[in-house]
């Protein structure tokens, strides 16, 4: 990290303004060369200064340079951010200038792992930044602005110091058994201490699959057989006409996806090929992908006539489903009643022709789902599939340590494993790490972020 780096900060294409950041020991010295008639070597941190990108003696743009000195900065180095007109051409060159004059262009996600790396942040606040520029509702932002915050590692590191008491106490029972003001930690102390911890970890991961789906989305699989109106209802319910739809069984013979925005939460839709028997091996491979879906979803909508009972294909699907998150989207309310209904839960009665009843589907989905009860929480989540892991293996390593100490492990076997923990729990917020795990984070981060 001793280079420079400079990176365009705002999105490519014509627009009012760009940003390009500059990060490093010789940022300043560096847009100096190429701004007018101004040495920045004095200049106060936090000051902004207005004037011209010169490229030798022709004026390249009329530009506004904002100094920031190390350490009061993003990346704890020196920072300078130069606000251009937007011009793809005039921010190109701006770039290109600062590169030959001394910078490096930056990797992407290289200003946050600067940050990172120089201590102003931590891993669980590095990904909330990522999460943060990708969120997609309000409250998905807010998720990712508490994890910007440090709220999620402020829960994290209470994790940690709960398990270094016990850890510090069972060193000091060891190494010095002769004190008698000392807490004795006996074994049955360390497990009740251990069942706590093991209990807010349960708490924490079981919330946290709130934030999950309002980060993520709610992966929604439509099934159902041949010709109840699958793709007719995707079509009604995003707007548009995505799934081609036919009166002939077996038109949908691949998954089609879509995206719906339902207040706070996103539903990822995923239109299915009808569940049959088939002697065609195109739709046979459509059906078996059907069936592999229902076991990967967060939420099932299957369909069924309004107008036809219940046949074996539905009563076979049904059965898929006895475990599963689904609501019964009963369709073609708007002819006349067969179907035995008796048999269904979690019904609504639509008519995706029509237009009936439509929006209760969404009403539906956010009872299930408890959105009113999670938007007043207090939304302080773990929400990446790595941090998640990783605190899922501490649960079990919890578990595992607990089983030891009632089969009498020695103490000093029981210390060893729970320091191993609390390393696993330094893993979240990136108190230890590897260079190729933060490669692959950051690399997923836009360029000039």
């Amino acid at each position: 990290m001793d280079d420079t780096i400079a990176a365009i900060s705002t999105a490519q294409g014509v627009g009012a303004i760009s940003i390009i950041r500059v990060s490093g020991f010789d940022a300043i010295k560096i847009v100096s060369r190429i701004f007018s008639n101004k040495d920045f070597k004095d200049a106060p941190s936090h000051t902004i200064h207005y004037g011209y990108i010169m490229d030798d003696n022709d004026k390249v743009d009329e530009v506004l340079v904002t100094i920031m000195r190390a350490p009061k900065t993003f990346t704890k180095e020196d920072v300078v951010e130069i606000n251009a007109h937007g011009g793809i051409m005039t921010t190109d060159k701006i770039l290109e200038l600062l590169l030959v004059n001394g910078c490096r262009l930056a990797e992407p996600g290289e200003f946050t792992k600067r940050a990172f790396l120089n201590g102003r942040i931590d891993l669980t606040e590095a990904e909330g930044v990522m999460e943060l520029i990708n969120s997609k509702t309000d409250i998905s932002r807010k998720i990712a602005l508490n994890q910007v915050g440090g709220k999620v590692s402020n829960m994290i590191r209470k994790l940690r110091d709960e398990l270094a008491l016990i850890i510090s106490n069972i060193e000091v029972n060891i190494d010095y058994p002769e004190y008698e003001d000392i807490e004795e930690m006996t074994i049955n102390k360390i497990n009740d201490n251990l069942s706590d911890l093991e209990n807010k970890i349960d708490k924490i991961l079981k919330e946290s699959k709130n934030g999950e789906v309002l980060t993520n989305g709610i992966k929604t699989v439509i099934v159902g057989k041949p010709n109840v109106g699958k793709s007719s209802l995707l079509n009604r319910l995003i707007g548009e006409d995505k799934a081609i739809v036919t009166d002939i069984r077996g038109t949908t013979r691949d998954s089609v996806e879509a995206t719906l925005r339902l207040d706070n939460l996103i539903l990822n839709l995923i239109d299915t090929a009808g569940i049959r028997d088939t002697d065609d091996l195109v739709e046979s491979i459509g059906v078996d992908k059907s069936v592999k879906l229902i076991d990967q979803a967060d939420l099932i909508l299957f369909v069924v006539n309004y107008n036809e009972k219940l046949s074996s294909e539905d009563l076979a699907i049904l059965d898929k489903l006895k475990d599963k998150n689904y609501i019964t989207i009963v369709n073609k309310c708007d002819l006349d009643k067969k179907v035995d209904d008796d048999k269904l839960k979690n019904t609504v009665y639509v008519s995706a022709l029509k237009d009936v009843n439509i929006d209760e589907i969404g009403k539906k989905i956010k009872n299930i789902f408890n959105l009113e009860k999670i938007e007043t929480t207090d939304l302080t989540y773990l929400t990446s599939a790595r941090s998640l892991a990783i605190l899922r293996k501490v649960l079990d390593s919890v578990k595992a340590v607990r089983k030891g100490i009632e089969n009498n492990y020695p103490i000093d076997m029981v210390e060893i494993d729970l320091k191993d923990i609390w390393n696993l729990l330094g893993e979240i917020i990136g108190e230890s790490y590897d260079e190729e795990l933060l490669d692959n984070l950051f690399s997923r981060f836009c360029v000039g972020k």
